[in-house]
Parts: C-alpha cells; sequence; structure tokens
C-alpha cells in the first residue's frame, strides 16, 4: 500500500506478461516477489542471500489493481509471493491461486499480535500473512485549522474558511468508505439505496474539494495549500515528519481497518523458499525496518516493542494499540458489487 491509487492494469501489461510466460521466459532467481515501491528495506535481496543462499528478484506494482491484473491473466503465474491489500488477497485464495502458509516453515508467526491472527478475512493466517496495518483518517494543520476536526463531516461539509483548502483520496475504496462511515453505514454495504446516498454526500463534497490526492496530500498539507486532508496514518506521518503542526485523528464515526498482506500463490514452484522468506519478514530486526521507514503500524509485536520511543513520541498514531484500532472494520471483497463502487465513484468524479 506504499501508494494505493486504483488504476486498472492495462490489457496491454497483461497481455505482455501472458507473452513472455508463453515464450518461457523465467527469472534466475530463487522467488520473484511482487511489491510496491519502498515497501522493503532495499538491501533485502543481499541481506535474504546472506541468511539464506537464496536469490530473490523484486519486481515493483504501482497498485493493487495493476498485480490482480496481471496475476488473474496468467493464472498466478511468473511470481512467487505477492504483497496486497487484503481484500485482494481474499480475491486471490477465492480463485485458488494463494497457497496455504505453512506455520510449521514460518515459526516467527509467533511475533505476531493476538489481533493479527484472528483477522477476519484470514482467520488463523492460513492463506496470508499481515505486513502492515492501519486506520484512514483526517490528516491536518493544526495552526490553520480552527479546533480538532473531529468528524467525517468536517472534511466532507466543511467550513467557508476550509472550502477549497481539503483533499480526498482518490482510490474506489477509500473514498467511498470516507461517505459510508460519515452516514453510520458499513465500509463494505452493497446496499443501492444506501451507496446512491453515499454518492450523493460525496457528489457534493466535491464541490468544495482542492483536489483528489493519494499522494501528494501531505505535501500540500506542509506547503499550506491545504489545510485538511484524507489520509492513510502512515502518510500523515510523512507530514508529521516535516511539520510539527501537522496531526493525525481518527473521526468520532470511526475508520476502516486496511491490512497490507504477504501472499504465497499456488503456482510457485518454490514454495519451500517462499516460507523462508516470510519467516525472514517477520523476524523483528527485519519487520521492524517497516515501521521505522515507512512509518505504518506492523502487526509484530516484538518489532514494534523494539522500537525507539523517541520515533513513537514523534508520530503518535504508531502508538495506537491494536486492540484500539482492530476494533474498525476491515475492507473485505464485496465481490459482484465492486462493480458498483467503480461506476459510483466514476460518477462521482464526472459530476460537475
Amino acid at each position: 500500500m506504499k501508494t494505493k491509487n486504483g488504476l486498472a492494469a492495462t490489457t496491454a501489461a497483461a497481455a505482455l506478461l501472458a507473452a513472455s510466460l508463453a515464450a518461457g521466459t523465467a527469472s534466475a532467481a530463487d522467488l520473484v516477489i511482487s511489491n510496491w515501491d519502498g515497501y522493503m528495506a532495499p538491501d533485502i535481496a543481499d541481506t535474504f542471500k546472506a541468511a539464506t543462499g537464496l536469490e530473490i528478484e523484486v519486481v515493483n506494482h504501482a497498485t493493487n489493481e495493476e498485480v490482480m491484473g496481471k496475476l488473474m491473466a496468467s493464472g498466478g503465474k511468473g511470481y512467487d509471493i505477492v504483497f496486497v491489500s487484503s481484500p485482494f488477497a481474499e480475491i486471490l485464495n477465492g480463485q485458488g491461486l494463494a497457497e496455504p502458509i505453512d506455520h510449521a516453515a514460518v515459526p516467527n508467526l509467533a511475533n505476531l499480535y493476538p489481533e493479527a491472527t484472528t483477522l477476519a478475512y484470514d482467520p488463523g493466517n492460513t492463506f496470508s500473512v499481515p505486513y502492515t496495518w492501519g486506520t484512514t483518517g483526517l490528516c491536518y494543520r493544526s495552526d490553520l485549522v480552527e479546533g480538532t476536526p473531529d468528524s467525517w463531516m468536517n472534511l466532507l461539509q466543511p467550513s467557508d474558511a476550509l472550502k477549497g483548502k481539503t483533499t480526498m483520496l482518490a482510490t474506489d475504496r477509500w473514498l467511498m468508505a470516507a461517505g459510508e462511515l460519515a452516514k453510520g453505514y458499513s465500509v463494505n454495504e452493497t446496499d443501492p439505496a444506501k451507496l446512491e446516498e453515499v454518492k450523493n454526500l460525496l457528489i457534493e463534497a466535491k464541490k468544495t474539494l482542492l483536489a483528489y490526492d493519494d499522494t501528494t496530500f501531505y505535501s500540500k498539507l506542509v506547503s499550506g495549500e491545504a489545510s485538511l486532508v484524507h489520509a492513510w496514518d502512515g502518510w500523515c506521518n510523512y507530514g508529521i515528519g516535516e511539520n510539527k503542526d501537522i496531526k493525525y485523528v481518527v473521526p468520532k464515526e470511526g475508520s476502516d481497518l486496511w491490512i497490507d498482506t504477504i501472499v504465497v500463490l499456488k503456482s510457485s514452484a518454490n514454495k519451500e523458499a517462499a516460507m523462508k522468506f516470510i519467516d525472514f519478514i517477520l523476524d523483528a530486526r527485519n519487520h521492524a525496518w517497516a515501521a521505522e521507514n515507512i512509518l505504518y503500524k506492523v502487526p509484530n509485536k516484538a518489532a514494534m516493542d523494539s522500537l525507539d520511543k523517541a520515533l513513537v513520541e514523534q508520530y503518535p498514531n504508531m502508538a495506537m494499540a491494536p486492540a484500539d484500532f482492530t476494533k474498525y472494520e476491515l475492507l473485505r471483497d464485496l465481490g459482484a458489487a465492486q462493480k458498483d463502487y467503480s461506476r459510483i465513484v466514476s460518477e462521482i468524479k464526472a459530476a460537475n
């Protein structure tokens, strides 16, 4: 989820992958891993080889949708491990593309918080392992916003002083979730009447926005171009690191619970090596890299306990206890209703 914006994979990209597979193109590495850019340590290939003797090739995807398009086109071939957000891990499992996690081969699963082993989309971590997790909320300049914005309606129906100074996430699930939470609905809502209400609310909110922005919203806060933005907690931390007046809050109506996961593909010819890689990532020192550098919470108790207290003090949302944020509703696979979300978001963005 290094970047969550949701452009679908192009037909050309999927066709190119399928053609290369048909031609027998293969990596010389023991494992091919697809992940978001910057979501693992830059020297991961070297440290993993030093620890195990195994070689990995890391390729990057910009969005969940991009890598899912490739996986669906190829039946999962071409990759051994993919990092995807939880609804997409759920889809991979439902399509029979996810390999069961061999717990005996991944002893570092013991480092996970108990809450990370009972997640509703995959209780017991049977087909996925959580890598990062967190909340979505409001990131704001406390020196430019009067009081503490504590409701999604502060974003969707802003005061006159904030009009033209707000941004929202553009990705289907997170844009819809802001409206759903504001209305008191599920972030996985499928009722057509309720979705229509959410659409109308978000169309009105669009009239007050500076922009839809999934990647530079924190920079807009730092510069003062924006005063209040819709943000993932870790990305708000990037702004906090540059300006101490930037704060993060989960609105009183709540948040979604987002989780980025690691999935081994059933088509992998190197499943034993794949399990070794997951175990390597779950080592407390290795997993702590993600928390220290991406500034997202990780579901690894040993890793979080090892963090420098100064880091947690600088970024208060890093200290949020799993029991406090896992109470929020998980984003789930919507099935056929995903098409409704895509249609509604298109209508919102096309509205005057």
